[in-house]
């Protein structure tokens, strides 16, 4: 029984890229395919493709810029046992500015910059940078 399936996602990407690998296999459900997809628009993985079954799975090609990995951290903020809400305004900017954090608001799963603009709280899920 996984009790985090985010942390899951975000530690076999970080994991994968540790061991220099192109591509990796995790299980997938709509907010881990919505993680994926903002890090596919954001630049810091290069592509990822689900096939579905009966447990969907989600192959996710990995991104390296002069043999380094693109992602040099990513990290759960919100965990289960800890969850952390944040208004509009406290979104924070990761490595000023240069970095990306993904926010889970009433209007779906969107980066800190974009739940900014359109000023949108929620649920402050990981940063990457």
């Amino acid at each position: 029984m996984m009790t985090d399936p985010i942390a899951d996602l975000l530690t076999r990407i970080r994991n994968a890229q540790l061991a220099k690998h192109d591509k990796v296999t995790v299980k997938t459900s709509r907010l881990r395919s919505e993680i994926l997809r903002i890090l596919k628009e954001e630049g810091y993985i290069a592509d990822y493709s689900v096939t579905g079954g009966p447990i969907a799975v989600a192959e996710v090609s990995l991104k390296y810029y002069n043999n380094d990995p693109v992602i040099r951290n990513i990290s759960r903020e919100s965990k289960p046992g800890r969850r952390v809400y944040v208004k509009h305004h406290a979104i924070p900017d990761v490595l000023g500015g240069l970095g990306l954090c993904i926010v889970s608001t009433s209007h779906g799963v969107m980066s800190g910059k974009d739940a900014r603009a359109q000023k949108l709280g929620g649920e402050l899920i990981c940063t990457v940078y």
